[in-house]
């Protein structure tokens, strides 16, 4: 575990940050950018922990947050470090483990049967904040991954998790007895 016996360093204030490897890099380089939208999920799904969510919710969450250190780890190092540092990183298993809470809250919720707008109770409407979050984390990787090797299951991993806070939300919306706002295509 690191210690930090001080969070200022002022090694940044001519623009750059260090990567886990000791690299210096531009704070918006695309590695930086990507993790910088990985932590700022996490901190949506902290928000969306304090409105007070369904046991269900509250159960995992905190795991799905811890998971999203380990993928910020995984882009905060190169490919090349990473064996080097042993840093935990983003396995197949914890891509499974999403696939299988949303089957789980699937089971509760129901199929889709209309397109619904983001709200109902405020849990719900938090975690679809996350969910568009996590788009953007998403697509930030992406993007470096098109100039850089990431890990092999990070970009899967966010696919799985915005789908898996959509489901969510429609949990915690049914949990709290909220009928999901519904979009009116005629409208």
């Amino acid at each position: 575990m690191p210690r930090l016996t001080k969070i200022y360093t002022k090694r940044g204030d001519d623009g750059t940050t260090a990567l886990g490897g000791g690299q210096r890099v531009p704070k918006e380089s695309l590695r930086v950018t990507a993790y910088g939208a990985v932590d700022e999920l996490n901190s949506q799904i902290g928000v969306a922990v304090a409105c007070g969510l369904a046991p269900r919710l509250a159960h995992v969450l905190p795991v799905i947050q811890n998971e999203l250190f380990h993928l910020g780890s995984d882009l905060c190092f190169l490919e090349e470090d990473k064996q080097k540092y042993s840093i935990p990183q983003i396995e197949e298993r914890h891509v499974q483990q999403l696939e299988q809470l949303m089957d789980e809250l699937t089971l509760v919720v129901g199929a889709l049967e209309n397109f619904i707008l983001p709200g109902g109770a405020m849990g719900s409407a938090q975690l679809h904040v996350a969910r568009t979050t996590c788009r953007r984390a998403e697509r930030d990787v992406i993007a470096l991954s098109r100039q850089e090797p990431v890990g092999a299951y990070v970009i899967p991993y966010l696919n799985r998790l915005s789908d898996a806070l959509f489901v969510m939300a429609r949990y915690e919306n049914h949990e709290k007895q909220v009928p999901e706002p519904l979009w009116d295509s005629l409208a």
